[in-house]
């Protein structure tokens, strides 16, 4: 009896054992879970981070990532490589960043031009379907050349010449970019009609306006500095608010009377699903880098304005915009 009772109590004290060992790997697997939640996306960075940059090398979207690029490897420790996906106005690249892992090790350097191509139907994604991460700078030098030798000496005497001879004049584009828009808007508001030839991108651009195939273009002046200096092209315009100080003689399109402004942000972002802790990790590195003196420097001798702006503010910003280029495009219709 006395054996039996003790097995019977033997019993009883396992069983209790296990539910309390049971019950305390079930309370540390509830803490686990809570903390795995909690440190997603600890560790980062954690291996090389690509930037895509849907544009072709050369242009003003591939230097300015490729020079802020330089200052994240030494904000973040590691290697930012960036990574040319060019086509369709840059929907490839966006379409390619929507559907990449959301680990933060892919992320998008792009501007404007994501608005436009939704708009247009060239693709259905949009800023919405991204996370964004900020904004690292403003490029307020879009303008207008011409050759050197070509007898528009101001914004005035081109638009007069355009009026004079509707379509005659050859403005050379990326129709359904960025500069398209800017002169679709500048056209309605001056009373002009430009023909709108579509030659690709800005190095085609330039080779057709110095080789007398295109009367104007559109250009970010930065990128035609030399040309400016040597005399073989005239900048007429700006679509900057004021007149920039790189810049400081050629004048704005409001002066010449057409209210017209255009200023090209560049963002950037990650897959919607991205970590906050993640994108917060990344925006403070974007905007340490936009501090340092030496980057702000070099930004501004592109015709840069490196100005920092959070995802909130970016994402007002991104907003505002794509109200005003809806309005644009229901005016061509």
């Amino acid at each position: 009896m006395l054996h039996k009772t003790i097995k019977r109590n033997l019993i009883i004290f396992v069983a209790s054992i296990s539910l309390l060992v049971l019950g305390a790997c079930s309370a540390d697997g509830l803490e686990v879970s809570e903390a795995s939640s909690k440190d997603e996306g600890k560790g980062y960075p954690n291996g090389t981070i690509e930037m895509i940059v849907p544009a072709s090398a050369g242009g003003d979207t591939d230097r300015n990532a490729r020079l802020l690029a330089r200052y994240l490897e030494e904000n973040l420790g590691v290697s930012v490589i960036v990574q040319n996906v060019n086509g369709a106005s840059g929907s490839v690249g966006v379409d390619e960043l929507v559907k990449s892992k959301p680990d933060g090790n892919r992320v998008l350097f792009f501007h404007n031009n994501i608005l436009i191509n939704q708009i247009l139907g060239l693709t259905e994604n949009t800023y919405e379907d991204l996370k964004i991460a900020g904004i690292s700078a403003i490029d307020k030098g879009n303008g207008v050349v011409v050759r050197g030798d070509a007898p528009y000496e101001t914004m005035e005497d081109l638009l007069q010449a355009a009026k004079a001879n509707p379509n005659k004049l050859n403005m050379g584009t990326s129709v359904g970019a960025f500069t398209h828009f800017q002169m679709l808007d500048v056209m309605d508001k001056a009373g002009a009609e430009f023909n709108l030839v579509d030659t690709g991108d800005f190095a085609e651009r330039n080779t057709a306006l110095l080789g007398g195939q295109l009367d104007v273009v559109p250009m970010q002046l930065g990128l035609v500095q030399d040309y400016l200096e040597s005399g073989d092209m005239r900048a007429i315009g700006v679509l900057s608010k004021e007149r920039m100080e790189k810049f400081p003689d050629v004048p704005t399109f409001v002066e010449s009377g057409v209210n017209s402004v255009f200023e090209k942000f560049f963002f950037l972002a990650f897959p919607k699903d991205t970590p906050d802790s993640i994108v917060t990790t990344f925006t403070q590195a974007v905007e340490t880098a936009t501090q340092n003196e030496e980057y702000i420097s070099k930004a501004k001798g592109f015709g840069l304005d490196p100005q920092y702006l959070n995802p909130e503010e970016a994402e007002k910003l991104i907003s505002k915009e794509a109200d005003n280029y809806k309005e644009i495009n229901e005016k061509q219709k």
